[in-house]
């Protein structure tokens, strides 16, 4: 899961918004998948803009790795095309 909300979001809600991730390549380009350049992520990954959750910060490990704030812009207008926004 890629993590979209702010920190503080997450720690006074007690909840996280995030979009799926997959290793598997993608057919569909942008703005239903993104590729990822984050060098620490075990694996190739594609960011899979119309999955999007609402996750108990319970449920989330720890972070692998962090996306660049160009990336999360990109992902953010991927979900905004989608919606309509």
């Amino acid at each position: 899961m890629l993590i979209l909300s702010q920190d503080v979001f997450n720690e006074r809600s007690g909840t996280a918004i995030a979009v799926a991730l997959t290793s598997q390549e993608q057919r569909a380009g942008f703005p239903l998948t993104l590729e990822l350049a984050v060098a620490n992520l075990p694996k190739r990954s594609w960011v899979k803009m119309g999955q999007v959750r609402t996750l108990s910060t319970e449920r989330i490990g720890r972070r692998i790795a962090r996306a660049s704030a160009e990336e999360m812009v990109r992902v953010v207008e991927g979900v905004n095309e989608i919606i309509g926004g």
